[in-house]
């Protein structure tokens, strides 16, 4: 039985008909690059921004968000002609099975699962956090116990458990409430860049690359595996930490893969697919570039507050009503990003129990809501717990590694396809393939070699249990080597379109 047996796009197409897992077509361009706008915008800058800029790279933070947008553009061209050519959950999942095999495919769909749950979890303790500074700046206070970084975080656990159930009803439902809480984020983003140039002082700003320095804190298994590999000396800034930035805030850009999850969602996947990913990404990276600039500004980047830095920015010049008004934006604006990845969990989850990876119960949508809502409960529990009681700052790290790793394969699976399957519709092709493609995946790849050795290791014991969960149950279970599971790349199917399959 090859490892690298790969599922046609035919059969993946064909298998979104069928009425027992079948999901509602209702998103169009614009919720998709809404979906986008509110999961990217969020964690980068209310987050990361301060964090990034205080520990590794100063005003500089800024070309880090550059860097990682490179990346992630070329990342996003090969994911826009990957959705426009298999409109089907599961995002590089379902791509990197057509492409690469079914090992690779499950290696992918592993990685994707850590991205979306501890993604998830990551973002509400940064909305705990926010939640704490808003309260504060109302004159109440939590008890340390379960609030953001306590025994407990309470406020992030209740948070998830209520968007579980938003999401459980309905991904248009969902999507409702995502627009008003998005156009509340971008208000609140906009206000920042606008009421922040007053406070700007040009001498925060110099230098503007902070000399690269020792540092205690980046060395041993903290230190990037790049690092750990030159056998350089352990240090922070410089151009290095502009690099070890962006590998750090390329976590606040992971919004516009999950826009790719829902392509069997939307009305007309092969032009609004290309139009949400690229959409989303552009506007994001601008509104990032534009506020960690007037951030940096503001405040020395050797006082930021790493954990609510656009709040505390404000505080910090007295304005404590603009750090009410913020920490209430971020509270609605983190709420999104949640969400978001929250309902892309579920989608991949979905797509791999479909076809058999994993148990195929779990895939069934309910009848009236055409929501998979077995899987929806499922995420919700384990993003609750994990948001509830993980040491805060231990999360990020992993979810970029597993998010790199997935571009990094998406890439090249791009390459493999055209050779593989020139035959196929392509509403949007990656321009100077495969030069682009190559040059995303080894961007990707020098990113995950700026991410700690800790982190590797870790990534390394998921990647073991992944493996071991394929070939103990996977593998055997998986239904393209079931019999008499059709596969429409044979003579068998007589016409296939991207609505609807018709078979003898």
């Amino acid at each position: 039985m090859s490892l690298l047996r790969t599922k046609s796009i035919e059969r993946s197409i064909a298998d979104t008909t069928d009425p027992e897992f079948q999901l509602k077509k209702s998103l169009s361009a614009f919720d998709l690059t809404v979906f986008g706008v509110g999961v990217v915008i969020g964690a980068g800058i209310f987050t990361l921004t301060g964090r990034a800029a205080h520990d590794v790279a100063g005003p500089s933070i800024v070309l880090s968000f550059v860097v990682a947008a490179i990346a992630c553009g070329l990342a996003a061209m090969c994911y826009a002609e990957f959705a426009s050519t298999v409109p089907v959950s599961g995002s590089a999942y379902t791509f990197s099975y057509a492409s690469l095999g079914e090992l690779f495919a499950w290696i992918i769909g592993w990685d994707l699962i850590l991205e979306m749950f501890l993604g998830a979890s990551v973002v509400a303790q940064g909305w705990s956090a926010y939640l704490g500074a808003f309260l504060e700046q109302l004159g109440l206070t939590l008890p340390a116990a379960i609030a953001y970084g306590g025994v407990i975080d309470l406020p992030a656990i209740v948070l998830v458990i209520v968007l579980g159930g938003l999401m459980t009803l309905g991904i248009k439902e969902s999507m409702r409430v995502n627009i008003v809480l998005v156009a509340l984020k971008l208000f609140i983003v906009l206000f920042v860049i606008i009421a922040g140039l007053q406070f700007i002082n040009p001498a925060n700003y110099t230098p503007f690359v902070p000399p690269a320095a020792a540092t205690e804190a980046a060395s041993g298994l903290t230190q990037p595996l790049l690092q750990f590999l030159s056998g350089l000396e352990p240090a922070t800034f410089g151009v290095g930490g502009i690099f070890a930035g962006a590998a750090l805030v390329f976590f606040a850009y992971i919004g516009f893969d999950v826009v790719a999850t829902t392509a069997e969602e939307t009305k007309k996947p092969q032009r609004d697919m290309p139009i949400g990913i690229i959409a989303s990404l552009v506007i994001c990276t601008v509104l990032y570039c534009a506020v960690a600039l007037v951030v940096t500004g503001m405040v020395s980047y050797k006082d930021l507050d790493p954990a609510a830095a656009l709040a505390n920015a404000f505080a910090f010049h007295g304005q404590s009503w603009m750090a009410t008004v913020i920490s209430a934006g971020a509270v609605a604006g983190l709420t999104t990003v949640v969400l978001t990845l929250m309902i892309g969990g579920t989608r991949i989850i979905f797509a791999m129990s479909r076809d058999g990876l994993l148990p195929e119960r779990l895939a069934r949508v309910h009848p009236r809501l055409r929501t998979p809502w077995v899987i929806s409960i499922i995420v919700t529990v384990i993003v609750a717990i994990v948001a509830g009681v993980t040491p805060v700052g231990v999360l990020e790290e992993m979810v970029n590694i597993g998010t790199l790793s997935a571009f990094v394969l998406v890439s090249v699976g791009v390459i493999v396809l055209r050779r593989t399957r020139p035959d196929l519709k392509r509403s949007f092709r990656v321009p100077w393939s495969p030069v682009l493609p190559v040059i995303s995946a080894l961007i990707c790849l020098y990113l995950m070699l700026n991410l700690s050795v800790e982190t590797w290791l870790r990534f390394v014991i998921w990647l073991a249990i992944g493996f071991a969960i394929y070939f103990a149950y996977s593998r055997r279970h998986a239904k393209i080597g079931q019999p008499g599971y059709l596969d429409p790349s044979k003579p068998e199917v007589v016409a296939v379109s991207y609505t609807h399959l018709t078979l003898p």
